[in-house]
């Protein structure tokens, strides 16, 4: 039997991969309890520096199965899963590194909200992001309604959940929803580049920058600089990049010599 959740670990990115491309990747019960052991170890293992986050096959996720909808109840829920859980899993787990989404498809309902976990998303041309659970009166429960409008603003964010219908590829990079739109086929490709270009940057300062921003969301101003200003614990390997990147310069005018 194939696993729910493919994860594998290659120089420093962990890749968690949703394996239902039968079902255009929906979630189930037992798929939302992998992807959370995933996260768990994403956030957990140290040999992990950054995350992709992507669909096997043509889709992305398609959001929860709703041939499970209607046999869920809260009593099921909560026996297996702890309140910093969800319906999809992870998906309002706090990360403490950054996460790529590489979307393909669909990424539509609870799909969407997965998506939305991640720093940045790239996705194909053909991929369609919205809130297709509009049509069948299921909410969103999974951090769409709290990540959504930080992401693109209330005005957008009101119109997908309010009208439940499809956002292209070209809108979604109009929106900021996604940072890059690549050839179909290549998002996990254009993704997996991406991430190593990131890791090769000082680790401790990038995740310093990337905490800094997010705690600003739930601080005052004063606070937020307050908390911007703890970065300087990272200032060893501020002064050793620094120094590294003086000695490469000078390298390089003396090769022009």
């Amino acid at each position: 039997m194939s696993e729910l959740v493919n994860v594998r670990l290659d120089s420093g990115i962990l890749y968690i991969g949703i394996n239902r491309r039968e079902k255009k990747n929906c979630v189930n019960h037992a798929t939302a309890k992998q992807l959370v052991a995933a996260f768990e170890r994403f956030n957990s293992d140290p040999k992990v520096k950054i995350g992709i986050l992507y669909g096997e096959g043509n889709n992305f996720c398609s959001g929860y199965d709703l041939s499970e909808v209607s046999t869920l109840t809260s009593t099921k829920f909560d026996a297996d899963f702890p309140q910093k859980y969800r319906y999809m899993g992870p998906s309002i787990m706090e990360l403490k590194k950054p996460l790529i989404a590489a979307i393909e498809g669909y990424a539509a309902a609870g799909g969407l909200e997965l998506s939305l976990m991640a720093d940045i998303r790239v996705c194909s041309r053909s991929a369609v992001f919205g809130v297709f659970c509009r049509r069948v009166g299921v909410p969103l429960i999974d951090g769409g309604t709290v990540r959504l409008p930080r992401i693109i603003g209330l005005g957008r964010s009101l119109d997908m959940t309010i009208t439940g219908r499809p956002i292209t590829a070209e809108e979604a990079l109009h929106w900021g929803l996604v940072t890059k739109v690549v050839d179909d086929g290549e998002a996990l490709n254009a993704a997996s580049e991406l991430a190593r270009q990131i890791i090769k940057h000082p680790y401790n300062c990038m995740l310093a920058d990337r905490r800094s921003m997010l705690s600003s969301l739930n601080a005052t101003e004063k606070d937020a600089y307050a908390f911007e200003l703890n970065s300087l614990s990272v200032l060893p390997d501020a002064i050793q990049g620094a120094a590294q990147f003086i000695k490469e310069n000078k390298k390089k005018k003396m090769s022009k010599i």
